[in-house]
């Protein structure tokens, strides 16, 4: 009875940690009650955009402005906005006896309030301006009164529309199961019935190559639950996915994205570039971005009731800014924060376009990608507003086995990364158990002397508020099984998302400091080194007011961190502000590959002197 109990109460506590860094805010579009729209449209008010075609020089992000006028001004007046531009119930998908029928069937994809115009309240005319982007359908405005709560129609604009909706856009580079290997996924509109994807690329004094695309999509019937199988749902368009193979290493390819239509003309996009990967173990400068639980934001300033991410725009114009020094990005999870908005998809790969179109845009999944009851996740929460993992696992692409087991591992010079997923079960004699340890042992560590862990989860140790609470310091069941791995394999670093702040512990095992250094390691191994890196975007989260020996450096900022590798003994670690890029902690790791040989407490096999 008692071991019934403590199993109850330990699913439980699981149940709880599925969204507990949910502390406040959620998705922005989730505040507008679609269901409690109603219509009075007024004859006088007026809302009209300008331009009305959009793209015309190939831009696939366009400002537009956005005339309102009502004679009726209120301070809860808004507008949103509307794609495709014919939003009314004549559109929606049927709905069963379970659902309420509503008088719009979906969700804008952005809105800001009237009120943002300085002079909306005092003559109710204002001018607001919007950023949109190509997601392969026009767009219209409406002007609401009520607020988010309790909507009503007051007004519609005109269409506009880019000139070619379906155009191919927001390239996503990502390494390929080979080192030699780059693949490039984009979004369009075509079908395979209207057009043959492919990529065109080449390097520099060589003939161009291309290489076919496959293509993907899903449906409203592929999602898990509401709001995207409802008021969440917008047709994602299709995803196309070509492998660049037989790269040559360390060399710059410049690629664009094709089209070929049945009359045998081809619509292209921009041009783009990348550099290819290292030869594995290639002694050279290697700099890796990690972070999680970024999110997008919204550069017209819309979307303002809320302010779930509100870092999240710092971080992307700092990786921007240092494009020229950074050579892959790992984003671990919490990607977007659609949960169940599919538009905010569209929305997060344009914002990260300028990264993931020149290095490789590496992602792991988390909680607000995968999780939903009933449907193989490893927690019952619902933070993935019904996606249950669809989007994440067709808009990106990763080097994994089976995309719906998010789990791999990445080579990049001298680096390996084992990437795990904390919405599949990891303990000890599961699947993805078994592929972490191969992830770790298989790596030759002469050649790629830095071995580093990943999940979204913090299945090592943080002092968030609420780990401090359950009293453990980690994710449930979270460390248990693998620190004899992270520390038979010597796993250098360990990195986490989930918990929005940072954090760095010493080199640890078994919740013991292994070593009192806090900024220059060198020699053996001795314990591998945990952070928390989840403030990169999203509403932050509190610490616990203890602070256990183990926790080096904590911080309740946004930022993400900076892996430079000079070589195969040097490795500098950098905290980096998203206001400013300026490092807020940092340490070195000096280490010969005799030190990496050498056995320290639990990393080797217990020998005996018997002949």
């Amino acid at each position: 009875m008692a071991r019934n109990f403590l199993l109850v109460l330990l699913w439980f506590i699981v149940q709880v940690s599925s969204s507990h860094e949910n502390g406040r805010g959620d998705q922005a579009l989730s505040q507008i009650d679609i269901y409690a729209i109603n219509l009075a449209q007024h004859h006088s008010a007026f809302i009209h955009v300008s331009p009305l075609v959009l793209g015309s020089q190939g831009e696939d992000t366009e400002w537009v402005n956005v005339v309102i006028s009502n004679p009726e001004p209120s301070s809860d007046d808004w507008v949103g906005v509307f794609s495709p531009a014919k939003f009314d119930s004549s559109s929606c998908a049927p709905t069963d006896d379970k659902e309420i029928a509503p008088f719009i069937c979906s969700a804008p994809v952005k809105y800001m309030y009237a009120k943002s115009s300085p002079d909306y309240m005092k003559t109710g005319n204002a001018v607001l301006k919007f950023m949109l982007i190509n997601q392969r359908a026009d767009f219209s405005f409406a002007l609401f009164t009520g607020g988010l709560s309790n909507p009503t129609l007051v007004s519609v604009s005109n269409h506009v529309s880019f000139i070619n909706p379906k155009a191919p856009v927001y390239p996503r580079l990502a390494l390929g199961k080979k080192w030699d290997e780059m693949t490039v996924t984009w979004t369009s509109g075509y079908n395979i019935g209207e057009a043959v994807p492919f990529v065109e690329w080449s390097r520099k004094g060589t003939r161009s190559r291309r290489s076919p695309a496959g293509t993907l999509t899903f449906t409203r019937n592929s999602m898990c639950g509401a709001p995207a199988r409802t008021v969440g749902w917008r047709d994602p368009g299709f995803i196309h996915t070509a492998s660049l193979k037989d790269l040559w290493p360390n060399l710059k390819y410049t690629y664009r994205m094709g089209h070929e239509l049945m009359n045998g003309s081809i619509v292209w996009s921009k041009n783009f570039t990348f550099k290819s990967s290292p030869y594995p173990g290639q002694d050279s400068l290697q700099r890796v971005i990690i972070f999680g639980d970024m999110g997008k934001g919204e550069r017209d300033g819309s979307n303002e009731y809320n302010d779930y991410q509100p870092g999240s725009l710092n971080t992307t114009d700092q990786l921007i800014k240092d494009l020229k020094n950074i050579d892959i990005v790992f984003h671990i999870g919490d990607i977007t924060y659609a949960n169940g908005y599919i538009s905010q998809w569209d929305q997060f790969t344009a914002q990260v376009e300028p990264i993931a179109s020149t290095v490789p845009y590496m992602v792991a999944s988390g909680n607000h990608e995968r999780d939903w009851p009933d449907s193989g996740s490893f927690y019952g929460g619902k933070d993935s507003g019904g996606e249950c993992g669809v989007p994440a696992e067709t808009m990106f692409d990763f080097p994994a086995e089976n995309k719906a087991k998010f789990w791999y591992s990445a080579d990049y010079g001298m680096f390996r990364f084992c990437v795990a997923d904390t919405e599949h079960d990891w303990r000890e004699g599961s699947e993805q158990y078994q592929f972490i340890e191969r992830c770790l042992a298989s790596v030759d560590r002469r050649a790629q002397p830095w071995l580093i862990f990943i999940a979204h989860r913090v299945l090592g140790y943080s002092t968030n508020d609420w780990y401090g609470q359950e009293g453990s310091f980690e994710e449930p069941m979270g460390r248990e099984s693998l620190q004899k791995l992270w520390q038979k394999y010597k796993v250098d670093i360990a990195f986490y998302g989930h918990v929005h702040n940072y954090e760095r512990t010493c080199p640890i095992y078994q919740n013991q400091c292994m070593d009192n250094e806090k900024s220059h390691y060198s020699g053996a191994f001795k314990g591998t080194i945990h952070v928390v890196v989840g403030g990169a975007g999203s509403h932050l989260s509190s610490f616990s007011s203890l602070k256990p020996k183990w926790s080096i450096f904590r911080d309740y900022d946004y930022g993400f961190v900076k892996l430079t590798a000079f070589d195969h003994s040097s490795l500098l670690f950098e905290y980096k502000k998203s206001s400013n890029g300026a490092v807020h902690d940092s340490f070195t790791i000096f280490r010969e590959y005799r030190d990496v040989l050498a056995c320290v407490r639990d990393s080797c096999e217990p020998t005996t002197l018997a002949s």
